[in-house]
């Protein structure tokens, strides 16, 4: 079995390169270790799959943290505008949500993944193997010469191309089929790989209440993270407490700033909308008219229910102090802990059950606007495995399509 291209993974990276390396015609083989295309694909953004992000090109690249130079190319060449003119021309609407996050019009991810596989299956020029793990990739005198896989039934052979493309992802979710093979693979071709690391992850915190909290979610707060008392970013948005820590959209933003065995600290306005001024007028309007309860029982207009007691004690003041008994010091500290109530974070949660993963292939051994290997002729990487990440908000399945693009594209080139 001889192929123009092999393209190891059958994902939103993967699925793109197979389309681009058989544009001309070229013969292309894609192997997925999974009965079902785009498993992961099918699962992103809750379900609803955030495609990309329809911002202009210098907010896209402000939101790539991780290596955004090496992807200038990329996404010079298939751009997120691209990449939504891409899915409506196979014809799937895309609808624009806050903060220009593109999804289905459908919001379906299952959607998604079925456009792009529907394209796949009506190439003739591109074979399917399903159910089929690649043990190696077969490399001599510096140049790829094919994979060795094993299939469902056990059976061990040989699929021979000259162009291979590692469309792998990273480490998390492992149960979708990202279980790290593709650095294997890079390293044993030579390549040096970054440490994998969780991003776009929650956020673990030992501070003692935190259990307490598990389960409460908090609309429309800001957030400040902190790292060894330097502020490094700020949003707005939701958050949701979990068994250990935090998590939510604000989270998920802010854990790409997060750095481990540091000094991080998060602090939450639960009023961002009031001035400190606006908001002790506000407290005093409520304490008026909880004048004769004590505190404990005086601010479910302010917090949710659950709050409540881990407020109160972390606000220092007796919780069966009587209302009208509260000194104007004692106000302006309730005041103050609605607007920086902070959490100590501790740590990421494990890569597996992060959203994306940072690190992976080194960059600077790829070329940028082919994804080929500079050690290793025919040899391409695309996607989660290589060392790029952004934020959230359609940024990494943008890395995903466009490096896709990129690998296809130079495929087919050299066919």
């Amino acid at each position: 079995m001889i192929y123009d291209c092999i393209i190891i993974g059958g994902g939103p990276a993967g699925l793109l390169a197979s389309l681009k390396a058989s544009e001309k015609g070229g013969t292309v083989a894609v192997i997925e270790r999974n009965n079902i295309l785009g498993k992961k694909l099918r699962i992103t953004g809750k379900g609803r799959c955030n495609i990309t992000n329809d911002c202009d090109f210098d907010t896209l690249m402000a939101n790539i943290p991780g290596n955004p130079k090496f992807l200038f190319s990329a996404f010079k060449n298939f751009s997120n505008l691209d990449i939504i003119d891409f899915f409506n021309d196979i014809g799937l609407e895309t609808v624009t949500e806050r903060g220009g996050r593109v999804f289905p019009k459908s919001q379906k991810a299952g959607d998604v993944a079925g456009a792009l596989v529907s394209q796949v299956k009506k190439r003739n020029n591109i074979s399917l193997y399903m159910n089929t793990y690649v043990k190696d990739i077969l490399i001599e005198d510096g140049c790829v010469k094919g994979v060795a896989v094993n299939d469902k039934e056990g059976n061990s052979f040989e699929i021979l191309s000259q162009n291979v493309i590692c469309a792998t992802g990273g480490l998390s979710y492992p149960l979708t089929g990202s279980t790290g093979d593709g650095y294997n693979f890079a390293k044993k071709a030579g390549h040096t790989i970054i440490k994998p690391r969780a991003s776009l992850a929650a956020l673990i915190s030992n501070d003692k209440f935190i259990k307490s909290l598990m389960g409460l979610s908090l609309r429309n707060i800001s957030i400040s993270l902190s790292i060894n008392g330097k502020s490094v970013y700020d949003d707005f948005g939701e958050l949701v407490f979990t068994d250990s820590g935090v998590s939510g959209p604000v989270i998920l933003s802010a854990s790409a700033y997060y750095k481990k065995d540091s000094t991080a600290v998060l602090s939450i306005d639960l009023k961002p909308a009031l001035s400190e001024d606006k908001l002790y007028q506000r407290l005093q309007r409520d304490l008026e008219e909880f004048d004769r309860k004590m505190y404990c029982n005086s601010l479910e207009k302010l917090l949710p229910k659950k709050l409540i007691p881990v407020f109160v004690a972390r606000s220092g003041i007796p919780s069966n102090k009587q209302v009208n008994q509260l000194s104007r010091e004692e106000r302006m500290k309730i005041v103050s802990l609605l607007k920086n109530f902070t959490v100590n974070l501790s740590d990421f949660v494990d890569v597996k059950n992060a959203i994306v993963t940072a690190g992976g292939v080194n960059i600077k051994e790829i070329n940028p606007k082919t994804m080929q290997s500079k050690l290793i002729k025919g040899l391409y990487f695309a996607g989660e495995v290589l060392d790029a990440d952004g934020y959230t908000g359609g940024f990494n399945l943008t890395i995903a399509f466009s490096t896709g693009f990129a690998a296809g594209s130079a495929v087919s080139e050299n066919k």
